[in-house]
């Protein structure tokens, strides 16, 4: 198998936002290797910010109101009617690198258009610090660019050919794959046309997308969504994708179970851990029509693209006390694992449903990665919906975790999607109080 990691695109491009830049102290780099060659995580640092009344204009409670509503928003819709984000944004995959002499954050989301909002792509967002970002209106051309990197695919065969959504970016390199050097590796959800159906307690989609849901009453037909499969591409700079085609036949890594399995119906959400040497984990969600709920399974592979599956992980839970729930009641998806550099355990942050169909922020641990995962919070999630007419009043999820390598403390910083009223999205933040992982706050005062 042969793929070419450069592919150019042939458009303007155009950054429309701009922000000050103050650098964090530096921090090293941590390398673990693999096949005796660099695979990179990555250092990370926090930068608090905080709500200011200006003395000069006379800004008094109006102002503090309005900042109070965007708590936690760092990247708003494009802004342009022309930009490709226009319409929704979300699934954010965030990464730090350091050198000696700069520090840049990378952003990978996904977003759709006005003109196209059935249809979505991936784009790439820069940052000095994490908090203000810089993003482009359409296509990347140059390795510089910000803007659109991946499109859907234009193969009919395709199991992407509708949308495409980031599950994870790693950097690592492998003689399977024909490079000059280390490349990113990015594990996608791919999208096509074929529907499944199924109806779950309460609530049900008219969008498309499976993670798009809306309450609804007991006469409402089963809901049709997209079929989805995970799929692997990879590039040079992080802007230029070339896909790299799977066992299945369908160019995706591997298919749904059997009809008898909870991930019959399609796979979503592909998250992808580097453990060891030749001990690569996925994590991913599907839905199981035979308990109703949402759940979240593994599977395992030596090189990245050949997996084994594991079964599920994560699924519903009940609760036994009259008239209480629990925020994950109806299961967790979108998962984001991270290992903790300080007792080698394994973090799951993920996007719980309740009975409702209201989405909000969970977080397990696991001592392997594997089994035995115990949620840290109880009927609460971490992470829950904004207050009043907040930008997130309808939903919070799709969270990604990072552990922050502070020199005097040690937090975890999580970014999310919101959804707010009329089912407008944007990616926000929230921070841990510490290492305390049952105490997220969301950022004030960082909304541009």
């Amino acid at each position: 198998m042969e793929a070419t990691a450069a592919v150019k695109f042939h458009v303007n491009r155009s950054c429309i936002v701009t922000a000050s830049r103050n650098r964090s102290p530096v921090l090293s780099f941590e390398y673990l290797t693999y096949r005796n060659r660099s695979f990179f995580p990555f250092s990370l640092t926090i930068t608090r910010c905080s709500t200011t009344k200006s003395s000069e204009t006379g800004q008094g409670s109006t102002f503090e109101s309005s900042i109070s509503l965007k708590r936690g928003l760092v990247l708003d819709l494009g802004i342009s009617k022309d930009s490709w984000d226009s319409e929704e944004i979300g699934s954010p995959v965030v990464k730090r690198f350091l050198s000696d002499n700069e520090e840049r954050w990378y952003m990978w989301y996904h977003g759709s258009s006005k003109q196209n909002p059935v249809s979505d792509s991936i784009g790439l967002a820069v940052s000095n610090n994490g908090i203000h970002w810089e993003r482009g209106v359409g296509k990347v051309e140059s390795n510089e660019d910000v803007g659109l990197v991946m499109s859907n695919g234009e193969d009919w065969w395709g199991f992407d050919t509708a949308s495409v959504r980031p599950g994870e970016v790693v950097i690592r390199s492998s003689s399977k794959v024909r490079a000059d050097s280390s490349v990113y590796w990015m594990y996608y959800t791919g999208y096509n046309t074929e529907t499944v159906e199924f109806q779950s307690q309460g609530f049900t989609s008219g969008f498309g997308n499976p993670e798009r849901f809306h309450l609804c009453d007991e006469n409402v037909e089963k809901s049709k969504v997209y079929m989805s499969l995970p799929g692997l591409a990879i590039s040079q700079d992080g802007r230029h994708w070339a896909r790299i085609e799977g066992e299945h036949h369908s160019g995706a890594l591997f298919d749904v179970g059997s009809e008898k399995d909870w991930d019959f119906l399609y796979i979503a959400s592909p998250h992808v851990v580097f453990h060891g040497d030749g001990d690569l984990r996925m994590y991913y969600h599907s839905f199981d029509a035979n308990t109703s709920e949402f759940c979240i399974g593994m599977a395992r592979s030596r090189d990245g693209i050949k997996w084994l599956k594991l079964g599920k992980i994560i699924g519903g839970r009940k609760s036994e006390k009259d008239g209480s729930s629990f925020f994950d009641e109806l299961g967790g998806r979108y998962p984001c694992v991270s290992r903790n550099k300080r007792d080698g355990s394994y973090m799951m942050a993920y996007e719980g449903v309740d009975r409702t169909g209201k989405m909000s922020i969970g977080l397990a641990v696991s001592k392997d990665g594997i089994k035995d995962w115990k949620r840290v919070q109880d009927e609460e999630a971490v992470v829950a919906v904004g207050e009043g007419g907040a930008w997130d009043n309808e939903g919070v999820g799709c969270p990604y975790l990072i552990e922050m390598d502070g020199d005097s403390d040690h937090q975890w910083r999580l970014y999310y999607r919101g959804v707010g009223n009329n089912g407008r999205t944007g990616i926000g933040l929230a921070v841990s109080e510490g290492n305390e992982i049952t105490k997220f706050t969301k950022q004030s005062g960082i909304h541009l």
